[in-house]
């Protein structure tokens, strides 16, 4: 990252990863390909190192970043013999958080799947939560319709995570500290005619605007599914305005 400018990062998206850099990973069919996609995604088991030691061992366009690193992860052999994968470090272990959810593709195939882990210090089940996290993503077989109900078979020789530090800010864009608040200019204040009350409204109108009917809710510990809506959006097709409004409103030209 030194050899590049301010502002210059490795920022795939989580289909470029999956269905690029971890499927050719796992192809392993181009051997030029491969030695770019080790330089920039390097192979390392990290579960080896501490979280705040993996840094160093990032690829050239993730040497200098301060905030992300990606690397391919090889098979346990505990996963090869169809038990679960370990996850200890000599300092701590990475926690799963939530529920893994799958990827997709811009035509919404399901392409992997991810999960988020949470690394803690100590041992569980006393261990202390730190800032440091990652996101694991693993591929399947070919691509899946996200309307399929069967669990997609996943690729099991290489693993690709995204380790990262919790920012302290907003946003990773936005640098303001949390205690920093930005207040919004107020708003200008016209005088109203006693024509422009609420009263002359449409009471249906206004009975709309005050009501606090609507929500929304989300279900959470279920696998995601593209084009799924939050809520129920009611249609009303009474008139908005009587003719008197339309005759006040076109007064005003």
């Amino acid at each position: 990252m030194e050899d590049f400018p301010p502002g210059f990062r490795f920022y795939p998206t989580e289909e470029e990863l999956v269905s690029f850099y971890l499927h050719n990973k796992l192809e392993g069919t181009r051997e030029d390909l491969n030695r770019v996609m080790d330089r920039i995604i390097p192979v390392v088991d990290i579960y080896d190192s501490k979280p705040w030691e993996l840094p160093q061992f990032s690829g050239d366009l993730c040497h200098g970043d301060p905030e992300q690193w990606f690397f391919f992860i090889p098979r346990q052999e505990s996963e090869a013999r169809g038990g679960r994968p370990r996850r200890l470090t000599q300092t701590g272990y990475w926690k799963a958080t939530g529920s893994p959810n799958y990827v997709y593709s811009s035509n919404n195939r399901i392409i992997g799947l991810k999960r988020t882990m949470v690394f803690y210090n100590g041992r569980a089940p006393n261990g202390t939560k730190t800032e440091w996290k990652m996101n694991e993503y693993k591929a399947i077989e070919g691509e899946v319709s996200a309307s399929t109900s069967a669990a997609p078979t996943l690729r099991q020789e290489f693993s690709l995570c995204r380790v990262y530090k919790k920012s302290k800010c907003l946003r990773a864009f936005d640098r303001r500290p949390p205690a920093v608040t930005v207040s919004e200019p107020a708003a200008q204040q016209f005088p109203q005619s006693d024509e422009a009350t609420p009263s002359r409204l449409n009471p249906s109108l206004t009975e709309r605007i005050s009501s606090p009917d609507s929500s929304s809710s989300g279900d959470q510990g279920q696998l995601s599914q593209p084009g799924e809506s939050t809520g129920n959006m009611a249609v009303d097709n009474e008139t908005f305005w009587d003719f008197e409004q339309l005759n006040w409103i076109q007064g005003l030209d």
